[in-house]
């Protein structure tokens, strides 16, 4: 009963956007309390529901897409992009830039948190594809299933990293077995797929897509790379600080402080205007300009994705995907296909790739337990129905429609189906992975 009154919110919600035309924030509260009543959490608990999943999501990422987008404005405007573009094509051409994207992101995606190298690298997307005149989505999705495959198997991501411990793995085995899923997986589902999303149209917001530069006005190369990098090269180094801190919790505490997505992005805005900025004789006003241009455009981008943490409340609040889990682990099955199953059903239901793994760890690890499964192939099983079916009550999904400016159609066709087939794909390997091990 539970799968079906989930069922039929997401088909309201996505009968309010696509039919009725509802303004999709409107259309995530109305079906977010629809779905509350029906699901039986109390008249007087729903408004608390609501406030608790727009702050709780907002609270981890609005000031993360808002930094990020102010970075990205200035990467757009500086020329620095360009000049990035400029250097892969050389390196790739025009034949191969699909997989010079693709490593780019799967590099970056390793240190980086999801949402952060989403809001950095997608400028980078549509500089490309405004200077070299390619469709966007094809250019584009090998970018972001590098960046969802990281985020779904690797540590040092939230998910796989919190699962470790929790199922008995090993950190560094679930990593090397992480890699060898997640490179064939995005490769299939990034240049390879992307191949039949050539005429999707998509139209991306402008703030991150400028006119081309003259060559002698674009910044240095070494700068070009740099300065995009930087939050990277600083959580990468982040990794390793703790180390040094040598018992002295004063000092960790300030190199967890430093690590921090939020921080990291502060300094690498910091640091970008100046050196993509000021140092390129952009006048402080000016910059300013662009970053207040940018939050402009990604105020709306910002409450949509609060929405989803609505409805992704909802469906935690009543316990409805956890009932949906318990269910599911009386099936008689593979005990990986089983946790990939729960990891899917969950995804589907709250929408978040990292509610659903942690949540899975919790019910599978006792099973993991008794069977003697190997537990690296348990993290890496749970990470790959974590990515599965991305729909309406994901954020992620709101932000590659709104950043790439497409219809419900052509996200679900094109974003909701990279996701599945990185899912699909992972736990094949995983299972074969599992005769061989």
């Amino acid at each position: 009963m539970n799968i079906l009154l989930v069922l039929l919110i997401i088909l309201i919600l996505v009968l309010l956007i696509a039919w009725a035309k509802i303004n999709t924030l409107l259309a995530f509260l109305i079906s977010s309390i629809i779905g509350a009543i029906l699901l039986g959490i109390p008249f007087d608990k729903i408004p608390i529901t609501i406030e608790n999943g727009l702050g709780n999501m907002l609270g981890s990422l609005a000031l993360i897409v808002v930094l990020g987008a102010m970075f990205g404005k200035l990467v757009a405007e500086s020329g620095a992009a360009q000049k990035i573009a400029d250097v892969l094509m050389k390196v790739f051409g025009t034949k191969y830039i699909q997989w010079a994207l693709m490593f780019t992101g799967f590099i970056v995606g390793i240190p980086l948190f999801y949402n952060v190298g989403f809001v950095l690298l997608v400028p980078l997307i549509f500089s490309v594809a405004h200077q070299y005149k390619l469709p966007v989505v094809f250019i584009g999705l090998p970018l972001l299933a590098a960046l969802s495959v990281t985020h779904g198997y690797l540590p040092p991501h939230p998910s796989p990293s919190a699962i470790v411990p929790m199922l008995g793995a090993n950190m560094g085995k679930t990593l090397i077995l992480g890699l060898i899923v997640a490179i064939p997986s995005m490769i299939i589902a990034g240049p390879l797929f992307a191949k039949t999303l050539r005429k999707i149209p998509s139209h991306p917001l402008s703030t991150f897509t400028t006119e081309i530069m003259p060559v002698e006005k674009l910044p240095g190369t070494f700068n070009s790379f740099f300065t995009p990098l930087l939050p990277v090269i600083l959580i990468a180094a982040s990794l390793f600080l703790p180390q040094f801190a040598s018992g002295n919790e004063h000092l960790k505490s300030i190199f967890v402080f430093f690590a921090n997505p939020l921080i990291v992005m502060l300094i690498a805005l910091i640091y970008a205007t100046f050196s993509l900025g000021i140092n390129q004789g952009v006048g402080i006003k000016r910059i300013m300009s662009f970053y207040s241009d940018a939050i402009k455009d990604i105020s709306i981008i910002i409450m949509i994705v609060g929405g989803a943490g609505i409805l992704k409340q909802v469906f935690m609040d009543s316990g409805v995907n956890n009932d949906i889990a318990k269910m599911l682990i009386g099936l008689n099955m593979n005990p990986l296909l089983l946790g990939w199953l729960i990891a899917m059903a969950i995804r589907v239901a709250v929408g978040s790739a990292t509610v659903a793994g942690l949540t899975t760890a919790g019910i599978v690890a006792p099973l993991a337990l008794a069977t003697g499964v190997n537990p690296n192939l348990m993290v890496l099983s749970i990470g790959a129905g974590s990515l599965m079916l991305s729909h309406v009550n994901d954020s992620g999904f709101w932000m590659f429609k709104e950043y790439f400016n497409l219809s419900l159609k052509d996200t679900l066709r094109s974003w909701s189906v990279m996701e599945s087939i990185v899912g699909i794909v992972g736990i094949l390997i995983i299972l074969f992975l599992d005769t061989v091990i």
